[in-house]
């Protein structure tokens, strides 16, 4: 069993806090939902994958362009009831993200903004972890979005299976020498970390099936690394 060092935060406490202070009946429906207690084990943990496209990397420069999710459990994936939506940007697309998401203008200009879905997707995330590969995209853009549409941020617990794999390979960027003799760096994005697992290729940068295999890796990572009995709180950020 592997042991990740994680900032143990008390998530319930920190949402009931929330919730007393949000002024956005969505956000405090959301926030009222709490969470599961630290010691839950992971076997018993209601998940979510979630997943943003963007037209770019910043926060404060780029905006959300799709959005995709999916309950789950150690046990399994519900599929059926994994959602996607198109939004509208509130900055222009570049032609470098339209290439790599495939998303054009054309598929924006009647898409809804983020507010005209928001309901769905806290409905959705509600209650339950949110589990993303690289957390540096989902909860700063979220809360940026937020900040910009409600004047108000948004904070939820976090599972990051790119953090778990730099956890697990500590080693994977070779020394001078290992570089010398051919060694090349491990890579940790997602499609790469589910090679290891033998897990299926799926095409990238749609982010719904990107929100499935990041669901599929967790499983995967917990089952080889942790154990079903983890506390969440050894893995949430």
């Amino acid at each position: 069993m592997s042991e990740m060092t994680t900032t143990h935060k008390n998530w319930p406490e920190r949402l009931q806090m929330r919730a007393e202070e949000a002024r956005d009946p969505r956000l405090k429906r959301f926030y009222d939902k709490g969470c599961v207690a630290p010691d839950t084990p992971m076997s018993e943990v209601p998940l979510l994958a979630l997943d943003f496209e963007t037209t770019g990397l910043d926060p404060d420069q780029h905006s959300i362009v799709s959005i995709g999710l999916v309950p789950f459990s150690l046990q399994g994936i519900r599929l059926g009831e994994g959602q996607h939506w198109v939004v509208r940007p509130q900055l222009p697309l570049h032609q470098t993200s339209i290439t790599i998401h495939g998303i054009t203008h054309t598929d924006i200009d009647q898409a809804p903004d983020l507010d005209d879905v928001l309901e769905d997707v806290l409905a959705a995330m509600a209650g339950k972890v949110v589990v993303v590969h690289y957390r540096s995209i989902e909860r700063p853009f979220f809360d940026v979005a937020l900040k910009w549409r409600l004047q108000e941020s948004i904070e939820f617990p976090v599972i990051d299976t790119m953090a778990i794999e730099a956890h697990l390979h500590p080693d994977r960027k070779p020394s001078r020498w290992q570089k010398f003799r051919g060694a090349k760096p491990m890579s940790i994005r997602l499609a790469d970390s589910r090679l290891r697992y033998s897990l299926p290729h799926y095409a990238a940068h749609n982010a719904l099936i990107d929100a499935i295999a990041t669901a599929e890796l967790l499983q995967a990572q917990v089952f080889h690394h942790f154990g079903a009995e983890t506390p969440v709180s050894n893995l949430w950020l």
